[in-house]
């Protein structure tokens, strides 16, 4: 199963507890809505052992494929729900793989 892994920050202006709704909300719904999404889980890092958090969240999108996880994100639906994700996080990178083991 392909998954792609995004990293980020929230811009300051944004709190977790709005985040958090939005999440619930919008983005939640919407990326388990699109045909090539199986899930979408998110992850608030809390603690680290070497005592640093480059990163805050960590988003992961179990995907049908790779391709057809790209086919999606190329839509209006998607670069619309983009633009929108963009005006809440402060910096991001983007992983995208293969699942080798798991469920």
């Amino acid at each position: 199963m392909a998954k792609e892994i995004i990293l980020y920050n929230l811009k300051d202006s944004v709190t977790d507890e709005e985040y958090k709704q939005y999440c619930k909300e919008k983005k939640g719904p919407f990326l388990n809505g699109l045909p090539s999404c199986k899930k979408f889980t998110l992850v608030k890092i809390t603690a680290s052992k070497k005592g640093e958090i480059p990163y805050k969240y960590v988003g992961i999108v179990d995907a049908i494929s790779q391709e057809a996880w790209m086919k999606d994100i190329q839509s209006e639906a998607f670069q619309q729900f983009l633009g929108e994700w963009m005006q809440k996080v402060a910096d991001f990178h983007i992983l995208m793989g293969e699942e080798v083991f798991g469920e």
